[in-house]
Order: structure tokens, then sequence, then C-alpha cells
């Protein structure tokens, strides 16, 4: 498999999700200006819709959107835990899970990271982000991940969105138990080799 990426951005869920579950994959780097793909390659051609994350099969086969990019991953490595049985009440509780964090959450940091956005509009989205935040960090408190205890995609999908508040004046301090979730979720080892190979990893002074 293949998976085309861009460094931070919502395609380091699905790298963590792979790391996570053990699978072999080849990162494919590609430069969101330019669409070009590291070492040569159209990735228009890849996807038209010219955004990550993009993951190309063994078949040729190509998947797109996160959310179900992740629960394609979690399926081939069910042993993995990182996703609830098909048809069980837990596995529609994820996919709640990943519908909020995708519509609720990541949507809303596009227009916070567009230079050409109003200042009206970005103070609007800021507002929204903000009770979507106060109403997770309550739901979070007490909690280790999402689901409980264990570990799922969708913990990979949140730490990636929540990793973007730094870069556009969110102080995540203020919400407790989400700067406890991201420093727990950045500590596990296969989350550390994704940011790693990304080139995300803060080097020491």
């Amino acid at each position: 498999m293949k998976l085309y990426y861009m460094p931070g951005a919502c395609s380091l869920s699905p790298h963590i999700a792979l790391r996570e579950a053990g699978l072999n994959f080849e990162l494919k780097k590609v430069d969101g200006k330019t669409k070009q793909i590291d070492g040569g390659g159209d990735f228009m051609q890849i996807n038209s819709k010219g955004y990550v994350p993009t993951l190309q099969l063994d078949n040729g086969q190509v998947l797109t959107e996160g959310p179900a990019v992740v629960q394609y991953i979690a399926d081939l490595k069910p042993e993995s835990g990182l996703a609830p049985k098909a048809g069980t009440a837990e596995r529609y509780q994820l996919q709640e899970w990943l519908s909020f964090i995708t519509s609720e959450l990541h949507k809303a940091f596009s227009p916070l990271f567009n230079q050409s956005a109003a200042p009206e509009w970005k103070k609007g989205t800021t507002e929204n982000l903000t009770k979507r935040l106060n109403w997770l960090d309550k739901e979070l408190t007490g909690k280790t991940y999402l689901m409980g205890e264990h570990f799922t995609v969708a913990d990979a999908y949140l730490f990636t969105v929540l990793s973007w508040t730094s870069h556009v004046g969110i102080d995540l301090n203020k919400w407790p138990a989400l700067a406890a979730f991201v420093a727990r979720v950045g500590a596990r080892p296969k989350v550390q080799e994704a940011l790693a190979a990304e080139g995300l990893l803060k080097k020491a002074a």
C-alpha cells in the first residue's frame, strides 16, 4: 500500500493507524501547492480531488476521505483493536466520533488556515470551535481515550486535528483534558514514529 501525505495534515491520522496496526506501507509525500509527488509524479492522477489522505491499495484501488481510510486500515488488522467489530454498538460509537471530528472540528480549521479569510469569518469560526472544544473537554475528562481505555483510529484522528491548535493561535491548555489527551497520544511509540517520519518532532536544543 501507498499512503500519500502532506506533513502534519489530516493524513497523519491514517499514517498513525498504519503504524499502530503494524501494516506494511510506503509513504509518498505530496507538495500541497504543486500537487507533485516527492520523487516524481502528478498527484492529481492518483486522486483528482487533489488532497490527502489518499491510500492506494496493492491492486491499484484508491481510497480517500480520512474516516473511510482509517476504518479500512483498522479492518485489515482487526486484532489490533483499532476499531470495534462491525455490527456492534461500539462500532457505531466509533463512527459517531469520526463523524464529529471530521464535520465539527476538522472542517472548522479550514478558514483559520486560509490567509484570505475575512477576520469576522475567522472570529465566528473560532467561537464555534471553542464551543465544540468545551464540550469535548468535558467528554474526555476522566477518560484515557475517546472509547474508554482502548486506543482507536478515532484517537489518532482527534490527536491530529488538535495538534493544529498551536498553528492557529488557540491555546489548548485552556482545556486540561484535551491537553492531557494530546500529550498521552503523542507519547505512544507508533505515534512518535509517524511524527518522526513526517519531520514533525521538535529537535532538542
